[in-house]
């Protein structure tokens, strides 16, 4: 789940709703129908990603065969939140072990940029933008590992919504097309980007049909060669060719050396249930810190949004990204 510097989450539902009072008692008139399937359901920011994970799970894939179908998909729909040039994190329940997995798909940063580089270049931290802030991407290296251990249709597969998407292109909704039109002048700062995302100098417009032949060519040659095509062949060449041109230490081998990482989740307890989380690097520890420290409060006693509320979980917020 990438001009992309932040992640999004792709859910995947298999469940069954039992509903114990009659239908009458239940006022629905405010409300559409349940959402009720066969196959499961497949949940995403963008309409188009959810079915292409729909349309997997209908064809005999497995969760994360939708998962990674919905994922790649939204890559496409969603451009300035995820892709393949970003990272991969998830945790994933197998009902039939009773097991549950997680995985790290976090790419490192380049060998070369040590402290010692970064000092030389003027920095006295990381950058939030730039080459300098780029990581090895690690989504698909991530993707190649879950379907390895939990997938069920032929890789090549799950790529096909996604392939479709970018070549024939998909008509631009609200929330990203204002995403999208908010980043028109960092997107035009570089030639790259301001050639693939902007027409004429600007970001399409609602409802436009957006297409994206490169990206459709990358996701092919995903589908057709696995990850040694992302990591070792045209793209990843395609990858150091621009770090280059923008003056960045990335190198063959951070690319080629990158695995995902299997960790095992971590939890707490919040109110008789169970929450877990991913373990550092990522941020699930403080989620987890946030609710042991609102646990002491009886949050469910203020009335929403009230100081008192607003007060307790901002305060716990704060002491637990200190710590991370």
């Amino acid at each position: 789940m990438t001009g992309p510097a932040n992640k999004k989450n792709v859910a995947i539902g298999l469940m069954v709703v039992w509903i114990s009072m009659p239908s009458e008692a239940q006022d629905r008139s405010e409300a559409r129908s349940m959402v009720i399937s066969r196959y499961g359901i497949v949940a995403t920011s963008q309409t188009l990603a959810s079915q292409a994970g729909a349309q997997i799970l209908a064809g005999g894939g497995s969760a994360m065969d939708a998962a990674i179908a919905a994922n790649a998909a939204l890559g496409v729909v969603e451009p300035m939140s995820n892709g393949i040039g970003g990272d991969l994190f998830a945790i994933y329940w197998e009902a039939k072990t009773g097991k549950l997995t997680g995985i790290n798909a976090s790419g490192w940063a380049p060998s070369a940029l040590t402290l010692d580089a970064m000092k030389a270049k003027g920095y006295s931290r990381v950058p939030e933008e730039g080459i300098h802030s780029v990581t090895a991407p690690g989504c698909v290296a991530g993707w190649d590992k879950l379907h390895k251990k939990f997938g069920r249709l032929r890789w090549a597969e799950l790529f096909q919504p996604a392939i479709y998407h970018a070549e024939e292109g998909f008509p631009v909704t609200e929330i990203i097309q204002g995403h999208w039109r908010l980043s028109t002048s960092k997107l035009a700062g570089d030639p790259g980007a301001r050639r693939l995302f902007l027409r004429d100098g600007m970001a399409p417009a609602i409802g436009e049909v957006f297409r994206n032949a490169d990206l459709a060519k990358a996701l092919r040659l995903i589908a057709e060669g696995g990850p040694a095509a992302f990591y070792k062949g045209a793209i990843a060449k395609a990858v150091l060719k621009t770090s280059d041109r923008l003056g960045g230490t990335l190198a063959a081998g951070d690319l080629s050396e990158f695995e995902a990482e299997w960790v095992e989740p971590i939890a707490t307890s919040y109110r008789g249930w169970k929450v877990y989380e991913l373990p550092p690097n990522g941020q699930g520890v403080a989620a987890l810190e946030m609710l042991n420290i609102m646990e002491a409060f009886a949050l469910f006693q203020y009335r929403p949004q009230t100081a008192l509320a607003l007060h307790t979980k901002i305060e716990a917020e704060k002491l637990a990204y200190a710590d991370l």
